[in-house]
């Protein structure tokens, strides 16, 4: 169910401080992170709410609804994020209306995205997914296919390379989720070698936002922490 204006902003209030408190907690923490809220399926008047509260980051995966919200609410007046898998017959869509995607795993999407990108818009923003579990059902390449992948982006001047994201099969204990985004935090300073510029850690959601941070996490992904549960998608 979604949450009242009221309860949003206290959302974002304490998602915060969580935030502030790992980041004293964990050495390895990265002195800045991100807040980054998904508001895919929740109405606008939340996004809103959001923005009352000083929260300027939103993500959305489905683009349909992502347009409607973006055109009511204005392309200047927030960052928006898509955070989706990107398919072919929507590059052009995303590349007009977005100033960052996460989730570029594949050479043809970066170039439809670079060539749709248009010329009065700076370079947009990308991070490359990384498929740390090697799940079949998820998008994302393998770390050993990132430099190549990378150095694609890197000819195309209408985008801006800036990290890495990942979406881990879930996890419950702490040590598990930690692990496991150290991989991703290992392979972004590997490539880093050969891209010092780059950035962001796109990792971390409502279930193992510790985890994410603790590990140097950039850019943390909260949509029910901050929203509320989205509704069950019917049988």
């Amino acid at each position: 169910m979604s949450r009242t204006p009221e309860q949003i902003q206290q959302a974002i209030k304490s998602i915060r401080e969580q935030i502030d408190a790992f980041q004293q907690r964990y050495d390895s923490a990265a002195p800045d992170v991100t807040l980054l809220a998904v508001s895919k399926t929740k109405p606008v008047e939340l996004i809103r709410a959001a923005m009352a509260a000083g929260q300027r980051d939103f993500g959305e995966n489905y683009l349909d609804e992502a347009l409607t919200k973006i055109e009511t609410i204005g392309r200047e007046a927030c960052t928006w994020h898509f955070i989706g898998q990107i398919q072919s017959n929507k590059t052009a869509a995303i590349a007009a209306n977005f100033d960052w995607v996460h989730g570029i795993d594949r050479d043809k999407i970066a170039t439809r995205l670079a060539a749709q990108r248009p010329d009065s818009l700076p370079p947009l923003n990308c991070c490359i997914q990384l498929n740390i579990d090697d799940e079949d059902t998820k998008a994302g390449v393998q770390p050993e296919q990132l430099p190549d992948l990378c150095a694609h982006i890197a000819e195309l001047p209408q985008l801006a390379l800036r990290g890495v994201m990942c979406i881990p099969a879930p996890r419950t204990e702490l040590d598990e989720q930690r692990a496991l985004f150290r991989e991703v935090t290992r392979a972004l300073y590997d490539i880093k070698a050969s891209y010092p510029h780059l950035d962001t850690l796109s990792m971390g959601m409502s279930g193992d936002l510790e985890a994410a941070v603790a590990e140097g996490s950039t850019l943390v992904r909260i949509g029910t922490a901050l929203f509320g549960a989205r509704p069950a998608k019917p049988a």
